[in-house]
Parts: structure tokens; C-alpha cells; sequence
């Protein structure tokens, strides 16, 4: 085994500038787990930890002829059980018995650290032209693992953060999260959820090569400047070839406005030529756009949303994504207010995977005798959603 080193020709860098050990592909033993993640080369992601390593993988590398692979891990036999309630994972501490609100509060910290986190890779990139790809992966293995035990928990809280007041910043958090999600339900791999997420926070890296008036204006754009906003797509290609990011990462940045019917930009695509992740991120990105607000309108509620994506105008959208993308959120996403046909109000807080248009209410001023919030499965034949409530309605409830 290698050793980690500062000289460059002998090694990939990990997310703190030191470099990772080189382990010969002829010494990979099958069936073990890595403790941290393995490259095949600066940035793509060969081996999460959660992934075992197979012999079928180790003859494939053999076959394409590559010598080594580089980690910061070592090879063990197993992986460590999962965590206990109560005991920090990722920096992620929930207690034993937690209630919804404890839950909530704890992952509402939670995404406020990540908002901090992708704040710094764009300041880092503004200042020092600087991107560290592994670090952002490996904040993606982060997300992962917390969507995948808190994924409705974290949909709840993204509704009740204030928007940061950078643009980019909210939209990479936003459509970062939905992606990877979006993943989850296509049953992506671990190694593709964390590159996928690495893509979606990246997809408008190139909107720092323009003038801050195109991308933060507080009103809307004339023709000519949305045709000088179109340019950011081949920018970030550019800035990420450049920095190395793996080609999937680069091709979202390039495609992300692409429509399946040619319509996009920038160079007409039709589906069949436009990557997966580019497909996955327009869709998530889309729905982020028109239900967050802008200086110069109003953002739709979120089940307008997911309506207008439905609808699927002109047949922009991947079929399968759109499908995708109502099993994941519900025809009324998780954290929309509404209203029963009992006359009582709630909030969504989970899916029906089985059938998107029924999910999860919570009803708001009831509990049970145990002090526990009041859950309904909503259907067709019983309680089930009338509408979404107001504005002016939502605000006389209790906030979360």
C-alpha cells in the first residue's frame, strides 16, 4: 500500500489537499468493504462505502487494464452496523423517541449546515477558482445517508427554511436534494445518487462567469438578456472540464436545458441524445423554479407545480422522470397545507407510494390522548385531500 504524499505525480488529492494511497488492482481482495470511498481516477467514484467490492469488478478492471485505484480507506471485512438512536452520524444527532418537532428541528440545523456548505464551494470557486469535487461527494454520501432514514423530515424542513438570498445557493440545495431523490426512486446506486448530487449542486456553476445583474435581477429579463443567460450552460461545461469533474458532471452542466422535444438549449437535443442525470436535473430544477418565488413574481404552490410538470406541455420532460417525480414528492408534496373534506385542515407528511394522489396528512391542533400528532392515510373512499389552503389560510395556523 501506498502512502499519502503531497507530490502530485504520485497520487489523487482527497478533499483536503493530501493524496490518497495507490492500491494495485491485483491486490484487490473480492467481498471485503471499503472505509472510505475508492477512485478510479480524480473524479469518479469506483466504491462507495456501503458497496462491496465483487469479483466480477475486479476481473472487468483487470480487462480495461487499470493498475490501481486510490482511497483514503482500507479494505475490512464488513462495514460497522448502522448507528443507534441517539448517536451521531455524519454530525447528525437525532435522540431515542424523538417527536416529529424534535426531528424537525434537528434536520432544519441540518440543512442550514449544508446551505453553509454550498455557499462555500461557490465562494471558494468565485475567489480562488477553486473546486474540490471529492469534497462535494463525499457531502453527497452525507446526504444520502440522511435522506435516505429522514427523507420526509428533510421535504418538511426545506418548505420552512427562509430562502437564502442568493439565488444559485437555494437553487443548488433545492434541486441537489430532489435529484438525489429522484435517484432513490429510479433505484440508482450509491455511487450514482452521490454523483448525480454532485452534478445537480454543480448544473449552474456557470452562472458566475456572468454579470450578477442577469442571474440575481429583481424583474424579469429582456429577449436579449435571456439570450446572454443561455451562455452559462457551455461556461459551466468549460469550468468543469477544467477542474476535472467527471464527464456525467460536465454533461448535466451542458444539457440541463435541453428539452426531450429539441426545444432547449444549447444545441437542440433531442431525448434520446441527452444524458440521464441532465434529464433527471432538468425535471428537478424545473419544479424548483416555478414553486420558489422570485423578486419579480410569485412562486406556485407546490401542488401547481407538480401539476404544470404533469401536464408536460410540448412533451419537454422524460416521461419516466415526470413518473418519478410524483411518486417522490405526491400529487400534494410533503409540506403542503391542506384542507380535508372533513372541513379539517393539515399538513402532508409523507407519501403513498402505491397510490401518489392519497399520502400522509397530519392534522393540525389535534392529538391523540398520548400527546402523539394525529396521522391520516388519506384514499379514495374515506378523508382524503379537497384542496390545497390559501395563503391567507395558512398563515393563522400553528407553524411547525
Amino acid at each position: 500500500m501506498g502512502r499519502k504524499t503531497r507530490l502530485r505525480s504520485q497520487g489523487i488529492p482527497d478533499a483536503d489537499g493530501l493524496y490518497m494511497k495507490s492500491i494495485p488492482t491485483k491486490d484487490l481482495k473480492p467481498h471485503g468493504f471499503f472505509t472510505k470511498m475508492v477512485y478510479l481516477d480524480r473524479g469518479f467514484v469506483l466504491l462507495a462505502p456501503e458497496t462491496p467490492l465483487t469479483q466480477d469488478l475486479v476481473n472487468r478492471l483487470s480487462k480495461w487494464e487499470f493498475r490501481s485505484v486510490w482511497t483514503d480507506g482500507e479494505c475490512v471485512d464488513s462495514i460497522a452496523p448502522e448507528g443507534k438512536s441517539g448517536e451521531a452520524k455524519e454530525g447528525l444527532v437525532i435522540a431515542e423517541g424523538a417527536g416529529d418537532k424534535e426531528k424537525l428541528e434537528v434536520i432544519r440545523a441540518f440543512l442550514v449546515e449544508y446551505i453553509a456548505f454550498i455557499e462555500g464551494v461557490y465562494s471558494r470557486f468565485v475567489t480562488n477558482s477553486e473546486l474540490k469535487y471529492a469534497e462535494i461527494a463525499e457531502k453527497m454520501r452525507q446526504i444520502c445517508e440522511v435522506l435516505n432514514s429522514n427523507r420526509k423530515f428533510v421535504l418538511r424542513s426545506l418548505s420552512l427554511i427562509e430562502p437564502h438570498k442568493n439565488y444559485l445557493i437555494a437553487h443548488a440545495v433545492n434541486s441537489s436534494i430532489l435529484s438525489i431523490l429522484l435517484g432513490v426512486t429510479l433505484k440508482m446506486p450509491i455511487a450514482r445518487l452521490m454523483e448525480l448530487g454532485a452534478a445537480a449542486v454543480l448544473h449552474e456553476i456557470g452562472m458566475v462567469k456572468l454579470p450578477p445583474n442577469l442571474f440575481m435581477a429583481n424583474r424579469q429579463l429582456s429577449v436579449e438578456e435571456r439570450r446572454r443567460i443561455t451562455a452559462h450552460t457551455v461556461l459551466g461545461y468549460n469550468i468543469l472540464k477544467e477542474q476535472q469533474a467527471p464527464l456525467a458532471v460536465q454533461l448535466s452542466a451542458l444539457e440541463h436545458h435541453e428539452r426531450m422535444n429539441a426545444s432547449g438549449y444549447p444545441r437542440a437535443m433531442n431525448g434520446d441524445q441527452i444524458s440521464l442525470y441532465a434529464k433527471i436535473i432538468m425535471v428537478a430544477c424545473s419544479y424548483d423554479a416555478v414553486t420558489k418565488a422570485r423578486p419579480y413574481r410569485q412562486g406556485k404552490e407546490s401542488h401547481e407545480g407538480i401539476l404544470e410538470l404533469l401536464r408536460n406541455e410540448g412533451k419537454q420532460y422524460d416521461d419516466l422522470i415526470i413518473k418519478a417525480l410524483v411518486i417522490t414528492l405526491s400529487v400534494y408534496p410533503i409540506g403542503s397545507r391542506v384542507l380535508l373534506n372533513n372541513g379539517k385542515p393539515g399538513v402532508v407528511v409523507d407519501t403513498n407510494p402505491d397510490n401518489p394522489r392519497f399520502p400522509i396528512v397530519q392534522l393540525f391542533g389535534i392529538v391523540n390522548t398520548d400527546g402523539s400528532e394525529v396521522k391520516i392515510a388519506t384514499s379514495e373512499s374515506g378523508v382524503r385531500i379537497s384542496r390545497s389552503l390559501t395563503k391567507a389560510e395558512v398563515d393563522v395556523l400553528p407553524q411547525d
